[in-house]
């Protein structure tokens, strides 16, 4: 079935044939200036046409057949797992009513679970770079043969290089990687079945010994594939490829790992980046890389085994080369893996097109570009594509302001550059960026919803002064003959970029802590201590509940380290407990049965009160306590 109702901005922008085509002749500033422009329009007809059109068809069309209302008491089918963008965390939603249930701090401190304040967080975050801040974009859940198992999630930094797994049993990040030789881990996904690996794929060229002797010597930068195990988040080995590497996929089967890449040129500046009219998809051989690992053919640099996959490596010269380069349309963005694992798709950014690879030929042919089998043409400003398991293709169009559903295996039989595959477009608002259908990322999708994770919001939301929020809207995509419904908006604190989506069968979140998962021992009413270790240095162990902590008041000297470490001895979920010492900046949080521990420094003398955070009973203003701080001498 193909679309048979357009925007006007959709026909005016299909009559331009050089600019949809950067290739013939637009060079990529003009071509984005036009782009820009035509985009604005397109936003703002995108309104106006949805507001107008009733029949349920076409662009912005509606069949009212979604039920995405969930009534008060009632629990959502679906988590959903946004990245929080500059917040540095991930936010929680549940679906389809689009409500916030948590936010979960990753790479940012957040005084509410003490993150970052605690002795266990800080030093994590310490030790992972010392970086004060980081840019969350592609959440990925951990998966045991293509399905989500619903032990972790992942989490790349773009900003600093790091990625952070989330234990989904407590929805919490438990370990941060600093990943070495690579600077903008832009691209995050993990090796399938059952992930074997985390990667990161990094973004920029650098010297990867970055020591300041290649400062003038661009031809010796390079950008580097990182593989973590999810373990032990220790990075295992990395891959040195040519130009700069965008985001990835793996495929279903753990051999091929899927990244579009730009600038094949190996330039430093806007004008050098983009000479030629193609980039490269880099198809990652999985069993090959780790071979040459085992045999030793890599450099070792900053610890980490680094393997030679640029296109001239003696590796990539024989019948099973590391790295595989597909040539592209100019710079293309994101690339994603069928659910049946047929193909691997790459969207065109630049080109109003999306690169179709047949996976199983790149085993076959001996030029990568002989397994290309399909391109069809979408709209202006194709970014990223998700799956609704019934064979259809969502491609976010930016420049469009628009998610164009497709037919994949229409696209393979369709003559290249032939907009037949194209079955209905949906207006969102505005420019959208990401988006994620559910369960999109496993070999099974479940084809009912849909987020496109919009970058402009404009005029849908009260202003709030010249930073605007950010659209995240719900599609309903599980009807094919009603067609595409545009279901809710959500504002979203900038700048968020991908989402993973969850059935909540297989996320089993604890409702208390065990003891037995944490290092800290757990202190119960009557072992309660305080000790005296070193000279300036005392340590405590207290408990925390319902309207007391375990001293009524806590006796140091000026200058002494004190080291103190709370239990909440709550048995009933949902009664969280914290200690709160302003004037030493302390701020930590207990949830129930959980242990945490805070080093301070009592650098001044006088009475000061601790007291609980949480409002956890009637008599939450009487549960407090003294630091009482002699002075020295």
């Amino acid at each position: 079935m193909t679309d048979t109702t357009h925007t006007e901005t959709d026909d005016a922008q299909g009559r331009d044939e050089e600019m949809l085509l950067p290739q013939l002749g637009l060079d990529r500033r003009d071509f984005m200036k036009a782009g820009a422009a035509a985009g604005t329009l397109g936003a703002m007809a995108g309104c106006t046409g949805l507001l107008d059109r009733d029949d349920g068809t076409g662009a912005g069309g509606a069949s009212g057949n979604a039920d995405a209302h969930v009534p008060p008491g009632e629990l959502d089918e679906y988590y959903a797992f946004l990245s929080g963008g500059h917040s540095g965390d991930i936010r929680v939603l549940g679906l389809p009513s689009m409500r916030e249930i948590m936010r979960i701090p990753v790479f940012n401190h957040e005084s509410a679970r003490g993150y970052g304040y605690d002795d266990e967080s800080s030093e994590m975050l310490e030790e992972a770079g010392g970086y004060t801040w980081g840019d969350t974009h592609h959440p990925r859940v951990s998966q045991t043969d293509n399905d989500y198992d619903g032990r972790w999630a992942f989490v790349n930094d773009k900003a600093n290089g790091r990625m952070a797994r989330i234990n989904l049993k407590y929805f919490e990040t438990d370990a941060i990687v600093d990943i070495p030789n690579q600077q903008g881990t832009h691209g995050a996904c993990c090796v399938l079945p059952d992930t074997k690996y985390v990667i990161g794929v990094g973004e920029f060229r650098v010297p990867l010994e970055n020591d300041g002797r290649s400062l003038d010597a661009p031809d010796e930068y390079g950008s580097v594939f990182a593989a973590i195990n999810p373990e032990t988040m220790n990075v295992e080995w990395e891959v040195l490829v040519d130009g700069n590497m965008d985001n990835g996929d793996g495929g279903k089967e753990g051999k091929w790992f899927f990244t579009t890449g730009y600038n094949s040129e190996g330039g430093v500046t806007e004008s050098e980046m983009t000479q030629s009219d193609r980039d490269m998809v880099k198809a990652f051989n999985i069993p090959a890389i780790e071979a040459a690992v085992e045999a030793g053919d890599y450099e070792e640099i900053n610890e980490v085994p680094v393997v030679d996959g640029r296109q001239d490596s003696p590796l990539n010269s024989g019948s099973d080369p590391v790295v595989k380069y597909i040539p592209t349309p100019k710079s293309p963005h994101g690339v994603s893996v069928t659910p049946d694992n047929n193909y691997a798709i790459a969207s065109g950014k630049l080109d109003p097109t999306a690169t179709v690879i047949d996976i199983a030929a790149l085993d076959e042919v001996d030029d990568p570009e002989e397994a290309v089998v399909g391109r069809p043409r979408l709209g202006m400003g194709p970014l990223h594509t998700a799956y609704d398991g019934r064979g259809h293709a969502y491609t976010t169009l930016f420049i469009d302001s628009q998610v164009v559903k497709w037919d994949i295996e229409a696209a393979v039989e369709a003559d290249l550059g032939s907009e037949d595959p194209v079955v209905e477009k949906i207006d969102v608002h505005y420019n959208p960026g990401h988006l994620i259908a559910s369960e999109s990322y496993t070999a099974d999708p479940a084809g009912d919803w849909l987020i496109s994770l919009n970058k402009l919001s404009k005029d849908r939301f009260l202003p709030v002064g010249p930073m605007h929020p950010e659209n995240d809207q719900l599609i309903y995509i599980g009807d094919d003959e009603g067609g595409m419904e545009l279901v809710k908006d959500k504002p979203s604190y900038a700048e968020p970029h991908d989402a993973s989506i969850v059935h909540r069968d297989k996320i089993e979140p604890a409702k208390t802590y065990d003891p037995e998962d944490l290092d800290l021992e757990h202190t119960a009413a009557g072992e309660e201590s305080v000790e005296r270790v070193a000279d300036d240095r005392v340590e405590v162990k207290m408990y925390s509940m319902r309207n007391e902590f375990g001293f009524p008041d806590i006796t140091v000297q000026e200058g002494d380290t004190v080291e103190m470490q709370v239990t909440n001895i709550e048995t009933t979920s949902d009664i969280l407990h914290s200690l709160v010492i302003p004037e030493h900046d302390v701020n930590i949080k207990m949830a129930p049965q959980e242990t945490t521990k805070v080093t301070f420094e009592a650098d001044e003398p006088g009475v000061y009160w601790m007291y609980c955070g949480f409002f956890c009973s009637a008599l939450h203003l009487e549960m407090r306590s003294q630091l009482l701080v002699e002075p020295e001498g």
